[in-house]
């Protein structure tokens, strides 16, 4: 089994912990300044680590019952491949978070990945009335 470098270990501890009390107050700490976050909803990625803790912290808000279910390490040890589940509203879904360290354990790249459409829908629904007026793309499915 493939396991990551030691520091990507040691923050996706953290993030595991701060998603488990629902508290991301920690995640800069672990966030490379020029942070790459990919939507699953908008097409044009967010390069910032303000855009993607934004994000983060409204999606953690927005998601009901959310549970992480399986964890596969890359090759290399600095990315990680992490399945959920979650509610928002009625509607269930399931999705993938994508997440790429650097050397010093910093997430350099985070792209969520989530199914199926009626889900999607409800995430887009629901984070674009949280986002829309500090992140425009949020506006609509594009």
């Amino acid at each position: 089994m493939l396991a990551l470098q030691d520091n990507a270990a040691a923050s996706l501890a953290a993030w595991h912990r701060m998603v488990a009390s629902r508290d991301l107050g920690d995640l800069p700490q672990i966030l490379h300044p020029d942070a790459v976050f990919r939507s699953p909803v908008a097409f044009t990625p967010y390069r910032s680590a303000q855009a993607l803790l934004l994000v983060l912290t409204n999606v953690l808000q927005v998601f009901e019952d959310f549970t992480y279910h399986r964890q596969l390490a890359s090759e290399d040890g600095l990315s990680v491949v992490l399945e959920f589940s979650a509610r928002v509203g009625d509607k269930q879904l399931k999705g993938i978070d994508l997440i790429r360290f650097d050397e010093q354990g910093r997430i350099v790249e985070f792209e969520v990945m989530v199914r199926p459409l009626s889900g999607l829908q409800a995430l887009a629904e629901a984070m674009g009335k949280r986002l829309a007026s500090q992140l425009p793309s949020f506006k609509q499915m594009d």
